[in-house]
Order: structure tokens, then sequence, then C-alpha cells
């Protein structure tokens, strides 16, 4: 008696830990769809992330090249004073002054071109291109200033 009494206990016990711990199929039908919906939500989230990412990139961009535009018309601005500063220069002085000139004014409109023509193709790429770009400026805005000291 007491062997059917311990198996039959046993037998409750455990038939009732596999009913409570087993999910019915509305449950996990329902668990399914809580996990669809966190993944939809998750994707429009990311979306969402993407959007505001490329319009602070193109905003970025416009403000680069908007600054770069302006310092570009600078240079051009400079440009025409070189030439006005060197009218009383002597003949030899004024050849090579001219020749220098050319070459900013020739660096200068390289820049304004290349400015002009980047297409965003990617951030790596953006950075890259940014970098480069701001060097070739910094060394042309050398080379301006350069000028002046040499032409005093």
């Amino acid at each position: 008696m007491k062997k059917i009494v311990i198996t039959l206990a046993a037998t409750v016990f455990i038939a009732g830990m596999l009913l409570t711990s087993c999910n019915s199929t509305s449950q996990k039908i329902e668990n399914a769809e809580d996990k669809v919906q966190n993944a939809k939500e998750a994707v429009v989230d990311a979306k969402s992330e993407l959007n505001l990412a490329l319009q602070d990139s193109v905003t970025e961009f416009q403000q680069f090249k908007t600054e770069f535009q302006n310092q570009i018309t600078a240079n051009e601005k400079s440009i025409a004073g070189l030439r006005l500063s060197i009218v009383d220069a002597s003949r030899e002085n004024k050849i090579l002054y001219e020749k220098k000139i050319a070459e900013l004014e020739k660096r200068n409109n390289d820049l304004k071109t290349e400015l002009a023509e980047y297409k965003e193709d990617g951030t790596n790429q953006w950075q890259s291109f940014k970098s480069e770009f701001k060097s070739d400026m910094d060394e042309l805005g050398k080379a301006f200033s350069d000028f002046t000291v040499s032409s005093n």
C-alpha cells in the first residue's frame, strides 16, 4: 500500500509539473505575436534612426559646401586684389607675380570644381573627401599668405 501511495503521489507530482510548465497553444501564439510586434517596432526605430543620420549627413555636407564656397569666393577677391597690387611692380617681378597669381587662380578653380562635382557616396568616402578638401584649402590659404609676404 505504501508503494502504491508513493507511486501515485510521484505520478501526480510529475503530471502537475508537466501541466504547469507547458504553455498552451494560445499562449505560444501570443508570445510569438509579441515577438513579431517587438521586431516590427525595432525595424521602425532603425529606419527612423537611419533617416535622421542621413538628414544629419546632408545638413553637414550643405554646411561644409557653403563654408568652402564662401572661402573660394574670398580667394577670388584676394586674387583680384593681388592683381591690382602688382601693377606698380617691376617688369620682371610683375611676370613672376602674374605666374604665381595664375597658379593660385587655377588651384582655387580646381577646388571650386571639385566641391561642385562631389556626390555623397558613403560615410567613409565623405570623411575622406572632407579631410582632403580641408587640407587642400589650407595649403591654398598658406600659398596666399606666402605670396603676400614674398611680394612685399
